[in-house]
């Protein structure tokens, strides 16, 4: 069997090729290869009044600069060429390939429109049902993160069935997890607490051990809140269940989980859940 890989969007968006490094950092430690998908240039998604111009010449300079981009990174690392609508074909390599996560960065304000950006990783969510890791502009810190916040609702979860990334991160030493329930009640009660660890115990998302605590933040906006318990928390990957509610209907309705992918402020694990 080969080994587990992450699966990289590096050039789907300006400046996507920064998320390399963290990418990189984070399959070296967890003894894992890396897979770019390059989305040829007649197929990535562009707004309509902005619609994308083919040519050969600039389709091989692409694949030219990944191949080098490859060859450069400390584990083993390939390339497939995506020429289909992407989430339709990412949906086949991870059937294939069964990652534990794909991996997109965001760019830079101006760079694309947040609304494609948002809608992209919408979109690969719901048609993978793949764990999306989505890091800020210009990549993250090239380190392996240590200290996971997860970002729970008290309400249970099922999981599709795919290789879990969040166990084999805690398994690394030094490596922690801390829950984190928002809520706009001012005294939401031991219950509230009490269920957030079930939730996450039942799903087998990640191992919670006896005794584990669960962070309250009280704040109206439950994105709000979640990103002030990251920052209390010193978080360096914020990991959000993403409910299938929230990976369907427009982009008006304004999901916690379109907000996140948004606020861009710190890498974020989106792990869809079937319910």
């Amino acid at each position: 069997m080969s080994s587990p890989a992450l699966l990289v969007l590096p050039d789907l968006f300006p400046g996507g090729g920064q998320a390399m490094p963290y990418a990189a950092s984070l399959a070296e430690a967890l003894q894992a290869r890396l897979v770019l998908l390059h989305l040829r240039q007649d197929a990535q998604p562009t707004p309509a009044e902005h619609p994308g111009q083919h040519t050969r010449r600039r389709e091989l300079k692409s694949l030219l600069a990944l191949q080098n981009l490859a060859s450069q990174q400390p584990v083993p690392a390939s390339i497939v060429v995506l020429g289909d609508f992407l989430p339709e074909a990412v949906q086949g390599i991870v059937r294939q390939q069964r990652p534990w996560a794909l991996v997109l960065s965001t760019p830079h304000a101006g760079a694309a429109p947040i609304e494609v950006v948002t809608s992209t990783a919408l979109d690969l969510l719901r048609h993978s049902h793949c764990p999306l890791l989505v890091l800020p502009p210009g990549g993250a810190p090239a380190f392996a993160p240590r200290r996971l916040l997860l970002a729970v609702d008290g309400h249970e979860f099922t999981l599709p069935d795919y290789p879990r990334l969040v166990p084999e991160l805690l398994a690394r030493p030094g490596a922690t997890l801390e829950l984190l329930f928002v809520t706009d009640q001012k005294d939401p009660g031991a219950g509230a607490r009490h269920r957030a660890v079930h939730s996450v115990r039942h799903s087998g998302l990640a191992p919670v051990p006896e005794g584990t605590w669960t962070n309250v933040v009280y704040h109206p906006d439950t994105a709000q809140g979640i990103l002030q318990g990251a920052a209390e928390r010193h978080a360096d990957l914020l990991v959000l269940v993403a409910r299938h509610h929230s990976l369907l209907g427009s982009l008006f309705h304004r999901s916690v989980t379109a907000q996140l992918i948004e606020a861009r402020a710190l890498p974020l694990l989106l792990v869809p859940a079937l319910n």
